[in-house]
């Protein structure tokens, strides 16, 4: 078998299982939904579980294009680039090659953008996005990404050219401008897209940095972004690395949690900096990134061949953006299990800088806000739950409310694989 036939096999492979889980979680959920209802009314329930079919079953033609994106790429595209930058400077032909491979894609995924925006989510409003905002979103964002698209490749294309071990310095290079973007992100890059204004509740204001002195986590300071003129759902987070790191409250946030459970929120995400968990993400994405790069940095020239275009840096970091979604895949279930992990320990830190009863709380009312639907499939758990099911986190909280077992054991017994 050639390494065409077995990196086809291979995408094939990794297409399938992603279509299996979506098949069994839209299976569970359709089930499920007809159960008692858990942290929701029943009319809310059954909504948020037609919503989270309506995303799975798009899901499912989403990846069925991009399997049929990669055949292109695959079996003429590549040659395409190719032969279009053929007489092209090494350097500008990695810029032109991979400006060119982003804007193909982006262009074939933007309808199920629009679809998911302006039919899913508004038909369960949550969308609050005019098509104006939308436009502008897509231009900044596109132009910005084709900007440090150009910039990377082709930094990275005078590496491959002249540096030994080149996989080693693109890794590293690659792996420092991550840790720039997020320095960057919430003073430069995230004030591109939306409103930051300080926080105007003074009472409020100065319980969260009391709160944040109790934790030594230093803050640039406490602002509320206007994330509702995009989206209805309920959110806060703290962005930034060092002296950056900011606290962002969605201003939908302020609007339905008390006091104290915004604070037992907080709690949460400062359990996360207290356990260190961004420096440990990064970390980790950094050693998927390494050994992705020595893969990439050993691939034979016989591959080259038979794919029909030289061995050049444009044609290196095609291939690698066009199989980077297999290579993380794989390690999709290490990553998720140990953020539900962390999610957990972040959980157990805010119990105890606030009130457990208070974050159960917080947490319910994010669940009926946001209408996330409470149950998912062992398999989505598995592959993609970055936090773990809300009910088995209220229950390490000591949250007795939600106690299901008969309906969950009956779930169990149908889906079993």
């Amino acid at each position: 078998m050639g390494m065409i036939e077995l990196l086809s096999l291979v995408f094939f492979l990794y297409v399938l299982v992603k279509i299996y889980i979506s098949v069994m979680q839209i299976g569970f959920v359709a089930r499920a939904k007809h159960m008692n209802p858990v942290l929701m009314t029943p009319s809310r329930y059954i909504k948020a579980a037609n919503y989270l079919i309506s995303t799975e079953r798009i899901k499912i033609v989403e990846t069925l294009i991009e399997y049929a994106l990669f055949l292109f790429w695959l079996s003429w595209g590549i040659r395409w680039l190719d032969t279009l930058t053929w007489n092209m400077n090494p350097i500008l032909q990695a810029v032109v090659a991979v400006n060119l491979f982003l804007i193909v894609n982006y262009i074939v995924e933007l309808p199920f953008t629009i679809y998911k925006t302006f039919v899913i989510d508004e038909r369960f409003k949550f969308n609050n996005m005019t098509p104006e905002l939308f436009i502008s979103d897509q231009i900044k964002s596109g132009l910005l990404t084709l900007a440090i698209a150009s910039l990377l490749s082709a930094a990275i294309a005078w590496i491959i050219m002249y540096v030994p071990m080149w996989w080693l310095f693109s890794f590293l290079l690659v792996f420092a401008v991550i840790v720039l973007v997020n320095l960057l992100y919430p003073t430069l890059i995230a004030p591109m897209f939306n409103k930051f204004t300080p926080l105007q509740n003074e009472e409020l204001d100065a319980k969260i940095r009391e709160l944040l002195e109790r934790s030594g986590f230093e803050s640039e300071g406490v602002y509320v972004v206007d994330a509702s003129k995009r989206d209805a759902r309920l959110n806060a987070y703290f962005g930034g690395l060092g002296k950056s790191k900011r606290v962002v409250l969605f201003d939908t946030l302020l609007q339905k949690l008390s006091d104290r459970e915004l604070l037992a929120v907080l709690g949460h995400e400062l359990g996360h900096f207290k356990h260190h968990d961004i420096y440990k993400n990064i970390a980790m994405l950094g050693t998927i990134l390494f050994v992705g790069f020595y893969i990439f940095g050993h691939i034979p020239t016989s591959f080259f061949m038979e794919l029909g275009v030289r061995e050049t840096p444009a044609m290196l970091m095609v291939l690698f953006m066009l199989l980077i979604s297999v290579f993380l895949f794989i390690f999709m279930p290490v990553i998720s299990f140990i953020s539900r992990k962390n999610e957990y320990e972040a959980d157990r830190y805010a119990a105890q800088l606030c009130d457990a009863s208070d974050l159960a709380s917080a947490l319910k009312k994010l669940v009926e806000e946001n209408q996330s639907f409470p149950k998912a499939h062992p398999l989505t758990i598995f592959f993609y739950y970055s936090h773990p099911p809300i009910v088995e986190r209220l229950k390490a909280l000591g949250d007795k409310s939600v106690v299901d077992t008969k309906s969950d054991e009956a779930l169990k017994g149908e889906c079993s694989l």
